[in-house]
Order: C-alpha cells, then structure tokens, then sequence
C-alpha cells in the first residue's frame, strides 16, 4: 500500500512538472485571442498614423517606441522574415507621454513621430530605425514643441494607446503604466480572429510567424 501511494505521489509530481514546463517554455509565450471588443480596436489601429511597406499580404500592426530595445530586435529579426511573407507591417510610433512629471521622450523623438504620423512615410522610418538614438537629430523635419498642429498629433498618438489600455487589458494582453508595452503586436489569422502579443521575448516571434505564414 505504501508503495502504491508513493508511486501515486511521483506520478503527481512528474505530471505537475511537465505541466510547469509546458507552461514555462510554451504556453506563456503564445499570443492572446481577442474576443472583447475587437472591433473598437481595429478602428484605433486603422486611424492611427501607422507607416507600412505597403505589401499586399496579411496586416500586422507593430506598436513601438524608438529607444525600445525589444522593439528594435524584432525589427530587426523578425521584419525580413515577415516582409518575405508578404506581410503588411503597419508600425505605429509613439513618443511616450510623461510619467510623474518625469519625461519619456526627447523632442527629436516627438518631431519624428508628429512627421511620420502626418506624412506616412515608410522610408523615414526606415531611416529613423537605421540611426542610432543617440545620432538621429531629425534633419529636415519641423519641431513638434511649440507648434500647435504637430503638437496635437503627438498628444493623438498618445491618445491611441491610452485607449488601447483598458481594451487590450480586458482581453489578457499585459499592458504598461502609458498604454500597451512595447512592442505590442496585433493581427489576424487567416480564419479572421484578431490576437495580439506583447513581443518582449524571441521565445514569443514563432507563435506571431506561423499565424501571418511566415
């Protein structure tokens, strides 16, 4: 009888094991399904400023800020493979509002973001994501503090991802004390469900190519 019940206990105990290792290496990277409010979320997405390549494939909205170095990764690793795939990489960029008085962006920061909100030009983006932090001064582009219009795009995109908040929270995605984290993907499978993924880790880039083919 003592045997059984030990053999029962190992048998617990190795079943609670591969369960936490499923869920460490596998389950905790997938993507989320959205199911609330879709809707009130594509509408965000589709009337943000977003700049893309303008390929013909599935549509995949990537939410970044420029300094973030998760974002900078997967754009790195990860845009090739999709852009191969023919996927429409829509990104939208933010200058992070200000948390307690304390600054988030630079004003090089916000004059990029206000011209690529307003312009959609790919290549800048291109251009921005090529340069350093550091080095990247803007050229050409008109200042967003002190101008009225430009200022107010800024604060839009804020806006955007204020409102994306409580919409990605109520579906499970994490969210950050501004908005979403960064970056944060969001697309649709080929069977029209929308999902979404705070792509923080490489461990998380599979679940986002097998969806969008790539």
């Amino acid at each position: 009888m003592k045997k059984f019940v030990l053999w029962l206990v190992l048998i617990a105990i190795l079943a609670l094991a591969g369960l936490f290792a499923w869920w460490w290496f596998d389950v905790r990277w997938q993507p989320k399904t959205i199911t609330k409010k879709p809707a009130e979320i594509a509408k965000i997405l589709e009337a943000s400023g977003y700049v893309s390549p303008g390929l013909g494939g599935p549509k995949a909205y990537v939410i970044v800020f420029r300094g973030c170095p998760d974002c900078v990764r997967y754009v790195t690793e990860e845009f090739p493979k999709l852009h191969e795939a023919g996927v429409d990489t829509r990104v939208i960029a933010v200058a992070r509002a200000d948390v307690g008085g304390q600054p988030k962006s630079t004003p090089v920061e916000r004059a990029t973001v206000a011209e690529l909100w307003i312009n959609r030009s790919w290549p800048l983006w291109e251009q921005w994501n090529a340069s350093s932090v550091e080095a990247w001064t803007a050229p050409g582009l008109k200042p967003a503090d002190g101008d009225m219009a430009r200022g107010a795009v800024v604060e839009i995109s804020r806006k955007a991802v204020a409102d994306l908040k409580p919409l990605l929270a109520a579906n499970g995605v994490q969210v950050g004390e501004d908005g979403v984290k960064y970056p944060t993907l969001i697309w649709w499978t080929k069977d029209g469900a929308m999902k979404a993924c705070v792509c923080e880790d490489p461990r998380s880039y599979r679940f986002v190519r097998k969806d969008l083919g790539a």
